[in-house]
């Protein structure tokens, strides 16, 4: 796949991590890819930085008009009360089955990988996230390790702002294969 062609969507739902999503689509945008911005709830989205509002978002769609089929890839940026919400989306549940079970990306950071536990999706995968998170993952039957980026296959993870650099590293190297 040519780096430049790949679809990429990142999903929210609202008052998410602000630099979870900034950042990996800044850098996205420096190697030529163009992400979709898709909310699960409304178009015009609150972001958080921790636990102050932030700047305000447009998504591009809402997730019931968006089609999973299009992407290669899903980011998912955290913020405890955006994943808090997306986790109990049902169409979003159906795109981390989709994309996983399609040998596509899906790239989740911080309280992100709450999604996956409740979509029931990463028993005996490796998996890192926020540490409050840890026990939620092991519950499902997940490996919790304490790194920057666990990378398991088409499943990214990673633990929180300070390990953007190498979260954002991963998916574009995995884009790049």
């Amino acid at each position: 796949m040519s780096l430049r062609s790949a679809k990429v969507a990142v999903l929210v739902y609202d008052l998410f991590e602000q630099v979870e999503f900034e950042e990996p689509i800044r850098r996205l945008l420096s190697e030529g890819i163009s992400p979709t911005i898709i909310s699960a709830n409304k178009l015009s989205m609150q972001a958080m930085k921790h636990n102050v509002p932030g700047d305000l978002f447009k998504a591009d769609k809402l997730i019931g008009d968006a089609n999973k089929e299009d992407y290669i890839a899903l980011i998912l940026p955290g913020g405890a009360l955006n994943a808090d919400n997306l986790r109990m989306n049902n169409k979003a549940r159906e795109w981390i089955h989709f994309f996983l079970n399609n040998d596509r990306l899906i790239a989740a950071i911080c309280h992100a990988p709450w999604l996956l536990v409740s979509a029931d999706a990463i028993e005996e995968r490796r998996v890192t996230s926020y540490f409050t998170l840890q026990d939620d993952i092991r519950n499902v039957g997940a490996e919790w390790i304490d790194q920057p980026v666990v990378v398991d296959g088409n499943l990214i993870t990673s633990r929180k702002p300070a390990d953007l650099d190498d979260f954002d590293t991963a998916i574009i190297d995995w884009l790049s294969t």
